[in-house]
């Protein structure tokens, strides 16, 4: 089975499927304490090489997975956002990563817009999520500028299964609404 050769361009940003010359700046991510405390907890190169193979599986097996997220000027990897279902995860995730240099720029709003409207129009969601750590101001800042809204706790799989979920999430029909809304 081969992966798709999918490509989304934004204004500033190209989406498409990971590849291995990604995995200098993923382990950057990863084995970064403050960066990763949110995604799992920080690794060291071994364990990000593991982990970062995590999407690249998902879209083999699953038909899809998190995209990496690239700026389109420069070519560099910025993180990874995009579909993502993890067996006995809350729901069908929208989530993301990015790395410390690409804070605070708007870049995940930009990139999880393309990849929600790709999940719902290619996989056909009628839903979706966003597990969100309580603590995580930022992330739910963007899931608000997406227009999800807070659902409810859950409890993630082990081995996340002590961590505090915050399900963020709408429905399709309401995404549609505020992509309308936006213009």
């Amino acid at each position: 089975m081969s992966l798709p050769d999918i490509r989304i361009e934004t204004a500033r940003l190209v989406l498409r499927l990971p590849q291995a010359t990604d995995f200098d700046r993923f382990a950057e991510l990863i084995g970064d304490k403050d960066a990763a405390r949110w995604i799992g907890g920080h690794l060291p190169r071994a364990a990000a090489w593991r982990k970062f193979l995590q999407q690249p599986g998902a879209w083999m097996i699953q038909g899809f997975g998190m995209f990496s997220i690239i700026d389109r000027d420069s070519g560099q990897w910025l993180g990874q956002g995009g579909p993502w279902k993890p067996d006995g995860w809350p729901g069908n995730e929208i989530g993301y990563m990015l790395h410390r240099d690409a804070w605070g720029r708007g870049y995940a709003t930009e990139a999880l817009t393309a990849a929600i409207d790709w999940a719902l129009d290619t996989l056909g969601w009628d839903d979706f999520v966003h597990c969100i750590a309580p603590e995580n101001s930022a992330s739910k800042k963007v899931a608000s500028r997406l227009g999800s809204t807070f659902l409810g706790m859950a409890t993630l799989p082990p081995p996340y299964q002590d961590s505090p979920c915050e399900v963020w999430g709408q429905t399709r029909t309401q995404w549609q609404d505020t992509r309308r809304q936006r213009g």
